[in-house]
């Protein structure tokens, strides 16, 4: 299922207003626009990314480029930020400066869930088939979105390193907590000091804190430049606060009811969601698709692994986009 084609693939960026925040878009394959329903020409499916935490689409570029070219560069394949995470352009505010307020409190967990069934609703066709993949917290996002609009076609959805569950209760959320919660407002200070820095210094900064990597994608050191904004770590940090407050409980019943569309992958040293997480879904589903990583793969798998892991993603799917 794989092109070997070496033609460049197509990739359309748009910084948008979602619920009044900004919100950017990276779409891959020739389609810019899926909302219209009387156009002949809309694919059948579209494989659409739900972000970690931090939400930055630029973190799945290579991902997504890597998954259009796998899928023999025939669905559209689109990644959305989440609100607030990605530094507006030049012109445009983080706040649509507006006097209807779409959405209270967009930049948290559960504004992030209602932006993202938002974007769906105003840009894709209802016509249209979805591929969720979803990272880390967007996983919790996917699941909450699947129970908030059962009317979405969703034929799968791609759970990677899902943190749905006893996120202040893993090792990584007990060391994060205290920080998110308690001492998140000590580091805008550090990090509007950092800003003022030249753009090249703050590139050589990620690729000393990255430096540990063997190989590390070039779209995230660019990406991870945002960072040194203070309004998106701001945003950042406060879905994150909210993350250890609110994912508390796996939601089952949810999970149950579209047991069949779901496929779990989990990592074997992950601090976010340890392997004993992944033994306890595994005994309470049975039969459902969960696995367990057997290459190392990191959380972040972003970082250096999108090739690796789109190229698997493609080989689950194979019997599901033969049948459409």
């Amino acid at each position: 299922m794989r092109s070997g084609s070496e033609e460049p693939v197509p990739l359309h960026e748009e910084f948008i207003y979602c619920c009044g925040a900004a919100t950017h878009v990276l779409k891959c394959g020739p389609w810019k626009d899926l909302s219209k329903d009387e156009s002949k020409n809309l694919p059948r499916l579209l494989f659409m990314i739900i972000p970690g935490n931090p939400g930055l689409a630029g973190y799945y570029r290579t991902f997504i480029q890597a998954l259009y070219c796998g899928l023999n560069q025939q669905y559209p394949v689109w990644v959305v930020s989440h609100a607030g995470h990605c530094k507006p352009p030049s012109g445009m505010e983080m706040i649509e400066d507006t006097d209807i307020k779409e959405l209270e409190d967009v930049f948290g967990l559960n504004g992030q869930v209602e932006h993202k069934l938002n974007f769906l609703k105003k840009n894709v066709s209802k016509d249209i088939k979805l591929v969720l993949i979803a990272h880390s917290i967007g996983c919790y996002i996917t699941l909450e979105m699947m129970k908030r609009a059962s009317e979405l076609q969703v034929l799968r959805s791609v759970l990677l390193f899902p943190t749905i569950e006893r996120m202040a209760q893993s090792p990584q959320g007990k060391l994060m907590t205290p920080l998110l919660c308690k001492l998140r407002y000590a580091l805008y200070m550090p990090v509007y000091l950092l800003s003022f820095l030249p753009e090249g210094l703050k590139a050589s900064l990620v690729r000393f804190a990255l430096r540990g990597m063997k190989t590390c994608d070039e779209s995230s050191i660019t990406t991870s430049i945002n960072l040194f904004s203070v309004d998106c770590i701001a945003n950042i940090l406060y879905m994150a606060s909210q993350e250890m407050m609110k994912v508390v409980e796996r939601d089952s019943t949810t999970i149950k009811q579209n047991l069949k569309k779901l496929i779990f992958y989990y990592g074997t040293g992950d601090r976010w969601c340890p392997q004993h997480y992944y033994d306890e879904i595994k005994m309470d589903f049975p039969d459902g698709d969960i696995r367990l990583c057997e290459k190392g793969l990191r959380h972040a798998f972003v970082l250096d692994a999108s090739k690796e892991m789109a190229a698997m993603i493609t080989d689950w799917l194979q019997d599901d986009l033969t049948k459409l």
